[in-house]
């Protein structure tokens, strides 16, 4: 059998692959596998992309990073799941993030 990738999977499909992630995940930490940890935790977020609307995201805006308080993403551009912009404060090198990861700076919106 050959493993549908996130794009093709519904949205039911996409959940039951992000929970199964993370539950391999909870277990990889608990036995202190941290790099299987890193990549099943990044596998979930990357699924978790796919559940979320690109058109919600405004290049030039200001975003909240998830798992990183206090630190902010401005968004030069998107392309698919992924928004292209720098972490403010930063040296400013252009990096791409799931959308998954990015959150309003206003709750609410």
């Amino acid at each position: 059998m050959s493993e549908k990738k996130y794009s093709q999977m519904n949205e039911t499909e996409l959940r039951q692959e992000i929970s199964n992630l993370l539950e391999k995940a909870r277990k990889a930490s608990q036995l202190g596998y941290v790099n299987e940890f890193a990549v099943l935790e990044r596998k979930a977020l990357m699924a978790q992309a796919y559940l979320v609307d690109p058109s919600q995201f405004i290049p030039g805006e200001l975003y909240r990073i998830e798992g990183d308080p206090g630190v902010f993403f401005q968004i030069d551009y998107l392309k698919g799941k992924f928004a292209w912009g720098y972490r403010m404060g930063g040296e400013k090198h252009v990096e791409a993030l799931p959308i998954s990861m990015l959150k309003q700076l206003k709750e609410g919106k």
